[in-house]
């Protein structure tokens, strides 16, 4: 009979909170476990994680001397995390900035309201095209000569901070051009180029290496500069190695080795032009729903 009244008592008080369920507690709870989410996408495979890690190590701690009221500790936690939410946005600055980041860059500006001309779209595409065509055959040739390089396609993420650790050309690329920027006798050679809308825009610049220590000892400073930089934006980057001549493609974190021209041409296609006429496509059939709508 105890049993029976528990269980009454349980099924009472849940029955209690789910009358007293409103709309906006769903909404909430939603909300609360999207963020939750995110920010658990965000930190995974970085080195937030075992920031992360560290902190969870912490509050178990401070949770053992709180239980065994060890006062002298407790006063010494108290004062390093008064202001906790100060510490946190310190710590994950770098996560931080790289979530707004992306949510400013994202599709929600490719919509019509937002978009430019058919005519500016469309002879922005063909740029790209040609710039495509052009990067990969001067990859092909300083693949052939095993002469490094690193170039890297500006896409929604700016970058700005990069560009001015650079040299700023803003010129037509052609295969001759990239070939000359990365020739071993050119000032330029060193660093990366950067192609924004079509154009070869700096040259030189240096990128933020990976902070990801797994990996293969196999991949050098350009590997790891371009890996590092895809973790950071939504930028593709080229590479070619100085020593074995190979052809890699580096996109949102994630590294392909040892591409022939035609994947290398088939994969920036699909990262730099064929996403672009989705995010047109998508726009285009929301401003065909609002024109229903007025209809």
């Amino acid at each position: 009979m105890d049993i029976w009244d528990k269980f009454s008592t349980f099924w009472d008080q849940v029955s209690t909170v789910l009358l007293s369920f409103r709309l906006p507690d769903l909404l909430d709870v939603c909300l609360v476990a999207f963020i939750l989410y995110s920010a658990i996408k965000l930190i995974r495979e970085t080195r937030a994680i075992q920031l992360t890690k560290g902190l969870v190590l912490l509050g178990i701690v401070y949770l053992a001397i709180s239980a065994l009221n060890m006062k002298a500790s407790i006063f010494i936690f108290q004062k390093l995390f008064s202001d906790f939410i100060i510490v946190l946005i310190i710590l994950f600055q770098p996560e931080i900035r790289h979530a707004l980041e992306n949510v400013g860059g994202s599709k929600f500006r490719n919509l019509s309201i937002l978009n430019s001309a058919k005519s500016e779209n469309f002879k922005l595409e063909e740029a790209t095209k040609d710039t495509i065509n052009a990067i990969c055959r001067a990859c092909n040739e300083l693949s052939y000569k095993k002469i490094g390089a690193i170039i890297v396609f500006e896409k929604d993420i700016l970058l700005g901070e990069v560009i001015k650790t650079g040299t700023i050309i803003d010129a037509v690329v052609t295969q001759e051009l990239t070939e000359n920027i990365f020739f071993p006798m050119s000032p330029l050679h060193d660093g990366a180029a950067i192609i924004r809308a079509g154009r070869l825009h700096a040259a030189g610049c240096i990128l933020p290496l990976t902070q990801n220590i797994n990996l293969s000892r196999e991949l050098g400073t350009r590997h790891r500069a371009a890996l590092g930089l895809s973790e950071q934006s939504d930028a593709v980057v080229a590479i070619v190695s100085e020593e074995t001549g190979f052809i890699s493609v580096a996109f949102k974190g994630t590294l392909d080795r040892d591409l022939s021209y035609a994947v290398l041409r088939d994969k920036l296609y699909n990262y730099l032009v064929f996403t672009d006429k989705q995010s047109q496509a998508e726009g285009g059939r929301i401003k065909n729903l609002f024109r229903g709508l007025k209809k």
